[in-house]
């Protein structure tokens, strides 16, 4: 029972030892930026030897290394010319940014039409959804009718218009999640206007206001909103075919409250004040190419980028737009950010501490989303999310991830447009 209890102490003791206790701190793998800063590491005293391996990390002091080009490579450490713990070392493109904060448009095309709803049809003193009896469901997009590809809503009249009056059921494929399914329809007139209806309500195209985050002036690619768009019926990501966003001027702000998230109010024209094309809606923003260089932000030189690793609890600063099309900086307080080895969304908890912010929109308003985050001369992040029972504190998501999902690499090579 002694000898229990002493292999007991020891299991519990022997962790909490300096030595030991450095030794476990050891990350088994290291994620940086060539950007000329030293990395940390840990200093298990004069007997033990820490060395990089290969040659694109280079000691510069027992504790400090300073990435020279990126790649992978090793820490090794020794103890007496023998290894006792080796660190991966990745070492990343150090890639820089121009930050948004611009007020943006935003203007999408669905792929096919989206059902966003079952209506009666009155026909014969009876109420009937033909729509809902081919077990067509909300959600559901419409890609093809006896064999066509459905492009717009304009293409849906005329085949429902001509089968009702030949009295044939519509053959229809409908993308549902990652299935197709096909079904039959049959259009039924109408009592009350004479016409051939389906009994559903269908959209095509959807549109908002949010913040630009990034534009890389190199590939012309952006980042833009930080977060999906969603049909506001359907509450599911909105599949495009097409995108456009555009300059946009804000009017005014609705002031959030906790319980009642408050919105940029904003006037824009797709016609007249097209900035690029959005190619691609995904968890972490929407993301295209721009037409021209983006110049009239906050700052108009390439910013650094920082990793999720190198984010730290603190002040901070956030661009975006309160009145016309003015970016302006605010003040922010990081209160929490994880360091994450793979892509994810609300990465850091923000906290709004600027006065005057704080004072137009009562904190983080709809439109606000895509907010570049700056910290430390980097940029960090963007805004995307506000907590509802309190309006000066939301989400933000790291920036590594918008640039990958845009097609920004940082390994060193850039990879194909977001598509």
């Amino acid at each position: 029972m002694f000898t229990g209890l002493v292999l007991l102490i020891a299991l519990i003791t022997i962790p909490l030892m300096p030595p030991v206790k450095h030794y476990l701190s050891i990350p088994n793998k290291v994620v940086t930026v060539n950007n000329n800063s030293p990395m940390q590491v840990a200093d298990l005293g004069s007997a033990v030897k820490a060395d990089s391996v290969p040659n694109n990390v280079m000691k510069a002091a027992n504790k400090d290394f300073y990435a020279k080009s990126p790649g992978e490579g090793e820490i090794l450490y020794k103890l007496a010319g023998l290894p006792i713990k080796k660190t991966n070392v990745s070492v990343l493109k150090n890639k820089k940014v121009i930050p948004g904060g611009q007020s943006i448009g935003v203007q999408l095309h669905t792929k096919g039409v989206l059902v966003v709803g079952h209506h009666l049809v009155q026909n014969g003193g009876t109420s009937v959804s033909p729509g809902e009896d081919a077990n067509i469901e909300v959600g559901d997009i419409i890609l093809r009718i006896n064999g066509k590809d459905i492009g717009n809503m304009q293409d849906v009249k005329p085949i429902v218009k001509k089968a009702g009056s030949d009295g044939k059921p519509l053959s229809i494929t409908v993308k549902r999640g990652d299935k197709k399914i096909k079904t039959k329809l049959k259009p039924v007139k109408d009592d009350k206007d004479n016409d051939y209806r389906i009994g559903l309500f269908i959209r095509d195209s959807a549109a908002g206001i949010g913040t630009m985050t990034f534009y890389d002036p190199q590939s012309k690619k952006y980042g833009a909103l930080g977060h999906v768009i969603s049909d506001m019926d359907t509450k599911k990501p909105i599949e495009i075919n097409n995108g456009t966003i555009v300059g946009s001027t804000v009017t005014s702000i609705e002031k959030s409250s906790n319980g009642t998230p408050g919105e940029k109010q904003a006037n824009f024209s797709v016609e007249r004040d097209r900035m690029g094309k959005i190619t691609k809606n995904s968890a972490f923003g929407i993301f295209g190419t721009l037409d021209n260089t983006l110049t009239d932000g906050k700052y108009n030189k390439p910013m650094p980028i920082a990793l999720s690793n190198e984010v730290k609890e603190g002040p901070a600063k956030i661009l975006t737009v309160l009145d016309g099309e003015k970016v302006e900086e605010f003040d922010i307080e990081i209160i929490s950010s994880i360091p994450q080895k793979s892509p994810a969304t609300k990465g850091m908890v923000i906290e709004i501490t600027d006065p005057k912010l704080l004072e137009k929109t009562g904190g983080i308003v709809q439109g606000m989303s895509g907010s570049p985050i700056i910290q430390d001369g980097k940029l960090i992040g963007a805004v995307t999310h506000v907590f509802v029972n309190d309006s000066t504190s939301g989400y933000g998501v790291h920036i590594e991830w918008m640039l990958d999902e845009a097609g920004i690499n940082l390994n060193g090579k850039e990879t194909p447009k977001a598509s």
